[in-house]
């Protein structure tokens, strides 16, 4: 399968990097502090800025401490934190300007997270600090977008969650699918990982996207 593009758009967490036991851990040892079901939030929280989440179940005076304490255990954790297959790969072959990444996470833990990964991260990039609503909305993809002067029309969202990929869809972006996770909605494509992913820039700037035995879809 090949798509074209103008730019690229990534998620980090299950797309960049494989923060997934780092989140169990972390979320239920918050959950253990402040009497909170860690079932219910591990549920919650997927694709979503961890205060929207927390904020549904905490109340002002609580919720402050109970984010800035996330934030720590994750950070904490950080430096470990593997990448996805192919991404390294995949983003160092990317033309300069021409990718973003908009992800749920803080600007620190984004940081944290990269750097354990070993991503270089572009110049472009949106986390939970720079936006007022996270994703389900589009702001964050919209956001990135605006950042590399790209249409989201244009674009290719690589994503790992429903909220994550109905972001995507409401960009207006084509959305590819990473990892296994279903979703209530069908994405142009799915890929377990960025492994067989690979990209060509032509003389004009276009991108293509080739992904072998991609289960594609209509966007």
């Amino acid at each position: 399968m090949e798509i074209s593009c103008q730019a690229i758009l990534f998620d980090t967490d299950g797309v960049l990097v494989d923060s997934h036991a780092q989140v169990i851990a972390t979320w239920t040892q918050l959950a253990e502090e402040f009497g909170l079901d860690a079932e219910v939030l591990l549920t919650e929280m997927v694709g979503r800025p961890s205060a929207e989440t927390l904020s549904d179940h905490l109340g002002p005076d609580r919720l402050g401490s109970a984010v800035q304490r996330l934030e720590d255990l994750e950070v904490e954790l950080a430096a470990v934190t593997p990448a996805i297959a192919g991404a390294l790969e995949l983003t160092a072959a990317l033309p300069s300007g021409r990718w973003a990444i908009a992800t749920s996470a803080s600007r620190r833990l984004a940081n944290a997270r990269w750097a354990g990964a070993g991503i270089t991260p572009p110049a472009a990039t949106i986390t939970a600090d720079d936006i007022s609503k996270g994703k389900p909305d589009p702001e964050p993809f919209l956001a990135a977008a605006r950042l590399l002067h790209a249409d989201p029309a244009t674009c290719v969202v690589f994503e790992d969650s429903p909220p994550g990929g109905q972001a995507g869809v409401a960009a207006g972006a084509t959305v590819i699918a990473v990892g296994d996770q279903p979703w209530d909605f069908e994405p142009a494509a799915r890929v377990p990982d960025l492994s067989a992913v690979t990209i060509k820039a032509d003389v004009n700037g276009a991108l293509t996207l080739h992904i072998p035995n991609a289960n594609s879809n209509s966007k």
